[in-house]
């Protein structure tokens, strides 16, 4: 008995000890695909330019490295690390012109790929050359990888990810070095699936190889999970469905379409198209040229039978021999006029109801069905709270309410709410004027040759002879309120510009014809007949007005250097 009993408690330990060890070989694993990608808080190195050769700045305007290299990339503005070429030669040197790296060969910076940036590099790791093979190091020069790839460059949209490859197949690694998918593939690409909150983090990756019968694709999610053998003709992940777990997708054998979620069947392979609807999530789905609709979950709740579907807002309309049959978005028949179609708002309250059988069909109707604005407009758009941009048969644009009071005159070429405030932008496209409205549609500006920036906290716009402020309501703001850390401030008396303190007291005369507001390094742009000068937070000119920049409204300067932006938003400072 007692044996038995040891016996037991030997394989009772025996699998608790098995149980921790995949734990622990599970927990090891999912940290290994986990990266940081760093944060650039701070510019304090820049690209400077002269004389088509390029040297490095500080944000003092201060030279670090002299202007006496091909090309010079700065692959983190926060630290002193610069990769300069020369022709073939590469050098990295240190703020204090000290060549470092020197134990790796060819160290470069990894540019990135379809980000929207002026930090156009891996912010945090270099690659190096080792007898023909590339490898992975920090700016410290610790070695992250051997160097075991035949190529190393940066994955599309995903930053702190890197293709790599080896014998002629990709894979995917990470900054730290670790796989993502394995090297066994002939292309690798991003699915694309992008959300506002963690942008391209829950992509996966669609992966192809080359077969005698033309190029075979799969699908490998976020985790590196592979869901889908390499097998289809054609594969494509629905991204306009937000679900950073659950991946579906449209993918295509000898022909025949079919849909997958997270690797289990939900439409057969038997369709010659399938197409996602994003408003009504649906599938609209055709085998031999009859058509249906499918659900998310695979149910076909309108048979493939018609002749064709088209989709409208909230309802399908069906078409066979024997006419129109309206449907809801959840199979139902519908009894509605076949002309009428409704579209959902982002306010429950309201639908847009278009008669296609009227010139100018647009209205508005609420939740309960019944009439709020009269069918006579050529356009309706659902704005915010109770507002509508609506176009006439001139097809000019204004703003009106739910009752329909014209609160923006209905006679712009174009309208838009400035995203991320209740701001609302109108042009006059003959006038070249822009107007901005707020959130209660009172005019707030009327600007000719305008030019509009949206901030995190405020919107500026401004032309060659003023500037305006206001916060995302379209309260108007004080220099003073948006610059909260400057100590001078733009002030204009009798048509001229010069600078005040935070209490109105002239420090700089008024005697430009235009000046900007200091930046972040302390450097602000004067204007005097016709050329830009620089003064500095002091109120001291570091250079007299000197450069005609025709083409620049507010240039912006570190010391006596302006700033020029060039493809894909890199920048570098000169004073050519």
């Amino acid at each position: 008995m007692k044996k038995t009993f040891r016996i037991r408690i030997t394989i009772i330990a025996i699998i608790v000890i098995c149980v921790f060890a995949i734990g622990i070989y599970q927990l090891i694993k999912n940290r290994s695909k986990q990266y940081e990608i760093e944060k650039v808080n701070e510019y304090n190195y820049f690209v400077l330019e002269q004389d088509d050769k390029y040297g490095v700045i500080n944000k003092k305007g201060d030279i670090i490295i002299e202007t006496q290299y091909d090309d010079i990339k700065i692959p983190n503005p926060e630290k002193a690390v610069f990769v300069c070429y020369t022709g073939e030669n590469i050098k990295i040197l240190n703020d204090k012109k000290e060549a470092i790296l020197t134990q790796y060969q060819k160290v470069e910076a990894i540019r990135l790929k379809n980000i929207a940036s002026d930090l156009m590099y891996e912010k945090s790791v270099l690659k190096y050359e080792e007898n023909g093979k590339y490898g992975l190091i920090n700016f410290e020069g610790k070695k992250i990888t051997k160097a075991i790839y035949d190529e190393i460059d940066s994955l599309p949209y995903k930053e702190g990810e890197l293709i790599v490859k080896q014998n002629g197949k990709c894979g995917v690694i990470n900054i730290k070095g670790n796989k993502k998918v394995n090297i066994e593939y002939d292309q690798i690409s991003v699915d694309g699936y992008y959300t506002e909150d963690n942008q391209y983090k829950y992509a996966g990756y669609i992966v192809s190889n080359t077969t005698e019968e033309g190029y075979r694709y799969g699908y490998i999610n976020y985790d590196g999970e592979k869901i889908e053998e390499v097998e289809y003709n054609e594969l494509s992940r629905v991204t306009h469905i937000e679900d950073n777990e659950n991946v579906y997708i449209i993918c295509a054998k000898n022909g025949q379409y079919g849909v997958t979620k997270n690797g289990k069947e939900l439409i057969k392979n038997e369709y010659q198209s399938i197409h996602y609807d994003e408003t009504n999530k649906l599938f609209s789905i055709e085998k031999s040229k009859k058509y249906g609709v499918a659900d998310l979950n695979g149910k076909m709740i309108i048979p493939v039978e018609y002749q064709q579907i088209d989709i409208t807002g909230i309802y399908l309309y069906a078409q066979n021999n024997q006419g129109t049959t309206v449907y809801s978005a959840q199979g139902n028949q519908v009894n509605i006029d076949t002309d009428i179609s409704i579209l959902e708002t982002q306010n429950e309250k309201y639908k847009i109801r278009i008669n296609s059988s009227k010139q100018n069909g647009y209205g508005v109707i609420g939740k309960d069905g019944k009439q709020i604005i009269e069918e006579k407009y050529n356009y309706i758009e659902y704005l915010y709270d109770n507002y509508f941009i609506v176009s006439n048969e001139n097809s000019k644009l204004g703003v009106i309410d739910d009752k329909e009071n014209v609160k923006i005159e209905i006679k712009y070429d174009s309208i838009q709410k400035i995203e991320n405030t209740q701001i609302i932008q109108t042009t006059l496209t003959q006038e070249n004027t822009t107007q901005l409205y707020s959130n209660e549609m009172n005019q707030i500006c009327d600007i000719e040759n305008a030019l509009v920036e949206a901030k995190d906290n405020y919107i500026k716009i401004y032309n060659e002879e003023q500037t305006k402020y206001f916060d995302k309501e379209g309260k108007e703001l004080a220099n003073t309120e948006v610059y909260p850390n400057n100590q001078l401030f733009s002030k204009k008396e009798n048509e001229q510009w010069g600078f005040a303190d935070k209490n109105g007291n002239v420090v700089v005369d008024c005697k430009y014809e235009k000046v900007t507001e200091f930046n972040e390094y302390g450097f602000a742009a004067v204007k005097l007949d016709g050329k830009w000068g620089v003064i500095n937070s002091q109120g001291k000119e570091v250079l007299e007005p000197t450069y005609e920049l025709k083409d620049q409204i507010e240039p912006s300067f570190i010391g006596k250097y302006y700033k020029l932006t060039y493809g894909f938003g890199e920048f570098y400072y000169t004073d050519d």
